[in-house]
């Protein structure tokens, strides 16, 4: 992935108001991130940790939501698969809902996605980062890295809305 800058991320936002986006927190070292490694860049706020937003290309154009963690938490943590890069966590996932973009969402519609609770799944498919509980796959780095690109595109294709006209087409 290439660098994204603070007007490029802020620009990119599908499914919140321009104003929202303008006032919502981005990392402080965006410059510092491993971006050759990122096929998407995910963060939580610090001011308000149920608050998550992932910022990804598609198309040749950033592509940003914003996403709130489910409050339906569990009294014990379980082992748990994230729906983006199919990483195993115990605890470490979490239910991230988005709004729908556009009258859909401003109607309170949202899709929801079980996601690793540091959004660095990038780092997982590529074996930068470690859980612990990895579980033997024949694919390649290159076929999981794929295959995450694909579940992202899948998501963002929902929470634009397209994803059941991209499947007629």
């Amino acid at each position: 992935m290439r660098e994204l800058t603070d007007p490029e991320i802020r620009a990119a936002f599908l499914n919140c108001s321009k104003g929202e986006a303008k006032r919502l927190n981005l990392p402080r070292e965006l410059a510092e991130q491993p971006w050759p490694e990122l096929d998407f860049l995910g963060w939580r706020d610090p001011q308000a940790p149920d608050r998550a937003y992932l910022v990804t290309e598609l198309d040749g154009r950033p592509q940003a939501v914003v996403l709130r963690a489910s409050s339906g938490a569990s009294w014990q943590p379980r082992r748990s698969i994230c729906s983006l890069c199919v990483t195993t966590h115990t605890g470490g996932v979490s239910l991230l809902v988005a709004p729908l973009a556009g009258p859909a969402g401003r109607q309170g519609n949202s899709v929801g996605a079980y996601m690793c609770s540091d959004l660095a799944c990038s780092l997982y498919v590529r074996g930068l980062r470690e859980t612990g509980n990895r579980i033997h796959e024949s694919l390649t780095q290159e076929q999981r890295i794929e295959r995450m690109r694909g579940n992202l595109a899948g998501f963002l294709a929902k929470v634009r809305g397209t994803a059941a006209a991209d499947a007629e087409g």
